[in-house]
Formats: structure tokens, sequence, C-alpha cells
């Protein structure tokens, strides 16, 4: 495996670099402004590079990707979102034509907010134990039933959802796979008011929701198996490799300044070394992430791969964000809006924030399992 980055890939850094100097100058997240960022994006190609060109993509590498990954979240601004990185993946290897035609160029365009309703109240790390139903009628499938944590869904235009069509069937061989319309009749959002005190989160009821049989992802009753490539693709954990480092560098430069050196004073003398660690954990974790990167770009889909990189960097994140509250002491618990509080609170908020990491998008228990059985082949028990 070689990681290293061709002078392709640093040409391709630098003139993304400048793109973003001259774009992105850190206005507010406001829908429309996001939007309007990503179709400039989107006009170079940028969102969906290492797509085939056929579904509007760039053809580029995925180390290509992962560079435009990084810069991005460097510079703070909104890249791609859950249309690119996860329903657009999932249909180019299990949807059908018509579907690639309707939705793969419109998300490439950036003109489509997509949300993932996969998770119940009952139904969260046993994600297989769903319960929301869809019964056939005529052409249609009549969907009921409760998901949460529906990132972006008060936001969004269209959901993939996982639903129960055999309640007989072995718990993995009875589900299938939609795509909905968020306008659809009986469709009901409430937002979930998050432990940091912002919204994100949601609640998504179906109350006799009617999705065209030709929505299905997938051969029926074998949604499962579309889905797990989708979180195969989701847990790649670059992103949360980019979180941890993002607040190391955070915490190291404001250590640099008269007030950070102020704040040190108070600190056992073990705080060096643990900062050094930490650093070198976030280095480690970014280069198992990059070899997911590297193995997409060989064709192949990673499987315990991506769940080593989303428990290492998830839980890294933790540690980071941890040591850096603890750093500062008492005002490092202060939120954002006090003015005795060190990075405008951000210490505080990533901590809070930082609590997520291990549970979304299958916890790290669930991680290990697939590490231990897919990974090491150890027997299930």
């Amino acid at each position: 495996m070689d990681f290293a980055f061709t002078a392709e890939d640093e040409a391709f850094r630098a003139e993304l670099r400048g793109f973003l100097r001259e774009h992105w100058t850190g206005q507010p997240r406001d829908r429309g402004s996001v939007e309007s960022f990503q179709q400039t994006m989107a006009a170079r190609g940028w969102l969906t590079m290492s797509w085939p060109k056929a579904y509007g993509g760039g053809g580029a590498t995925h180390m290509q990707q992962l560079i435009f990954k990084e810069e991005i979240f460097n510079a703070g601004a909104p890249g791609s979102d859950g249309g690119v990185n996860l329903v657009g993946p999932a249909l180019m290897v299990h949807g059908t034509e018509e579907q690639k035609r309707e939705h793969l160029p419109r998300i490439a365009r950036a003109e489509v907010k997509w949300c993932q309703g996969f998770s119940e109240p009952g139904a969260g790390s046993d994600l297989a134990s769903l319960q929301t139903r869809a019964v056939r009628d005529g052409d249609d499938y009549v969907i009921n039933g409760q998901k949460i944590w529906t990132s972006g869904a008060h936001e969004a235009d269209w959901i993939h959802v996982l639903t129960r069509t055999d309640p007989d069937a072995p718990k993995h061989r009875g589900i299938s796979y939609f795509l909905a319309d968020m306008k659809s009749p009986g469709i009901t959002v409430r937002p979930i008011t998050q432990i940091t005190g912002r919204p994100g989160f949601n609640e998504t009821y179906f109350d006799n929701v009617r999705v065209p049989a030709r929505n299905m992802v997938g051969e029926l009753n074998r949604g499962w198996y579309a889905a797990t490539t989708t979180l195969d693709f989701e847990r790649s954990g670059i992103e949360r490799n980019f979180t941890a480092r993002g607040d190391w560098n955070r915490a190291y430069t404001f250590l640099q300044t008269d007030a950070g050196r102020a704040a040190l004073k108070k600190q056992a003398s073990g705080w060096r070394q643990k900062l050094i660690e930490l650093r070198i954990e976030c280095e480690a974790g970014m280069w198992i992430a990059r070899r997911v990167a590297w193995m997409q770009g060989r064709g192949l889909v990673p499987n315990y791969e991506s769940s080593m990189s989303k428990v290492f960097n998830s839980e890294v994140g933790q540690r980071v964000s941890e040591f850096v509250v603890n750093l500062f002491g008492l005002t490092g618990l202060l939120r954002e809006g006090d003015r005795h509080a060190v990075l405008e609170g951000m210490p505080a908020f990533r901590y809070l924030d930082a609590r997520r990491l291990s549970v979304g998008q299958g916890t790290s228990e669930i991680n290990r399992n697939v590490i231990a059985t897919r990974g090491l082949g150890l027997p299930r028990g």
C-alpha cells in the first residue's frame, strides 16, 4: 500500500486551497449559502470527483477525494453530504438504471439534500431489528413507522429508508430499502435538541406514506445488503479524524499565546506528554482512514477496514476533546457566549458533541464485532 501523494494530487490540493480562499469566507451556514457554495463546487465536478463520468463524476482518484475532504474541513467549509457519500455509492452498486439516471445527476449538481432513515427507537445498534413496515399496494408500498436520529431531516428533500417487508423472515432477510420524497403526504419531522443545545437530529414519522415500488433499491427483502454497502462507505472515519486533529490543533495554537501559557501554569507536569500521545493517535488515525480511500481507489469495498477506522477515530476524538476541556480547568467548561470562555466555548461544545461519535453510524461495540468476525475470522458466540 503506497499512500504517497502524487505531483498531480499536490497540484489539486494547491488549486483547491486557492478556490477556498476566493469562494469561502466563513459566511453563516444557512441553507442558502451552503447550497450556493456546494453548487459552485459541483460546477467544477468536485463534489463527485471520484464518481464515474457517466453519472456526473470526474473520474478522479479516491485519494484526490480524500484531499478534497481534508482541505474543505480545514477551511471550515461545507463539503459533500449524504447524497454524495451514501446514496450515490449505494445506487451505483445496487440501483436500477432508471434510479441512477433520476438521482445521480441531481446529487452531482448539489440540487437535492438527502437524509438517512435507518435507526429507530428500538433499533439502533441492532439495526436489523427495525420495525417500520412497508406493505405492497398496487404500484406502491405503504410505509408506517418511526425513525430517530435522522440527521438533517428538517432540511432534506429525500430520504433513503430501511423498512421491514417480510415480518416472518429472519430479521436480516426481511428488509427492503427505499428512496422516498420528503414531501410525500404522511411524513412528519420533529427536531431533537442535542446535549450541546443545538438541533440537527430529528424524529421522522411515516403515516401511510406511499412510495412507488420502482423506488426500491436492490431486491425485495434484500435491502439489508444494499444498506451495508452504504454503511461501509459511511464508516470510513476520515471526517472523525479531521475533527480530532482540528480539536488538537486549536488547543495547540492557543497554548502558544500568552493566555494559553497562563492557563498552563495551573496544569500538572504530565500534560505535555499527553498532548504528544494524542497527536500520535491522530496521525495513526489519519493513516488508518487513508487505507480505506486506498481500497476504494482499487475497486474494493472496505468492510472491517471501515469499522477499524470508525472505532479508532471516534474514540481518539473523544479522548482529545476530554483532554482539551480538562486542560483549561473550570474555564474549559464555559459555553459559547460566556465572556470568560476559552476559544469561544469550543472546548465545552466539542466535549459534549464528541459523545455521539462512538454511537452514531454504528456503535463501537457493533463495529468491534464486525472487526472480530469479518476481519479476524472469530466465531460468533
